[in-house]
C-alpha cells in the first residue's frame, strides 16, 4: 500500500481503536474482538429501532470504520422490527450476537450507550433518545 493511502485511514483506525478501548473498559474486558462484536450488535439493534433518517444521522457521526460496520447489511426499505420494550430490544440484540450471555446483554447495551454518550454530539444523542420508547431509553443511564 502506498504510504499516503495508509495515511488516509490512520485517523479512523485511531478513533475506532479509542472507541473499542473505551468499550473494553466499560465491559471490564481485555478482548478487542468481544468489544467489536458488542459494539456492532448494539449499534445494529439501535439502528434497526430508529427511523431511516435518524439512523443515517447517527451514522454520520460515527468514525468512518465504525460507520462501515454500522451500515453493513442494513436494508432501509425493510420493515423495522417493532421494539417497544427493553426485553424486545435485548431479544433483538441476542439474535445479532447469540454468544453474548443473557446475563451480560443489558450491561453490554448500557456500555455501548455510555460510549456513544462520550463520542456523539449532545444534540444527536437527544434525537436518538427521543425516538426510543421510555422502556428502551432507560437503558441509556447517562443523560445526553
Amino acid at each position: 500500500m502506498h504510504p499516503t493511502t495508509a495515511e488516509l485511514f490512520t485517523e479512523t483506525l485511531e478513533k475506532t481503536g479509542e472507541w473499542l478501548q473505551d468499550l473494553m473498559q466499560e465491559l471490564g474486558s481485555s478482548h478487542p474482538q468481544q468489544a467489536y462484536s458488542v459494539l456492532r450488535a448494539v449499534l445494529h439493534t439501535l439502528r434497526d429501532r430508529l427511523t431511516v433518517g435518524e439512523a443515517a444521522d447517527l451514522g454520520a457521526q460515527l468514525p468512518m470504520l465504525v460507520r462501515g460496520f454500522y451500515f453493513d447489511g442494513w436494508r432501509p426499505s425493510a420493515q423495522p422490527p417493532k421494539m417497544r420494550h427493553k426485553s424486545e430490544f435485548l431479544q433483538h440484540l441476542k439474535q445479532l450476537y447469540p454468544a453474548l450471555p443473557d446475563a451480560e446483554r443489558e450491561g453490554a447495551a448500557r456500555a455501548v450507550f455510555r460510549v456513544l454518550t462520550r463520542h456523539i454530539s449532545r444534540g444527536e444523542l437527544q434525537h436518538v433518545k427521543d425516538q426510543l420508547p421510555a422502556d428502551i431509553r432507560d437503558l441509556w443511564d447517562y443523560p445526553a
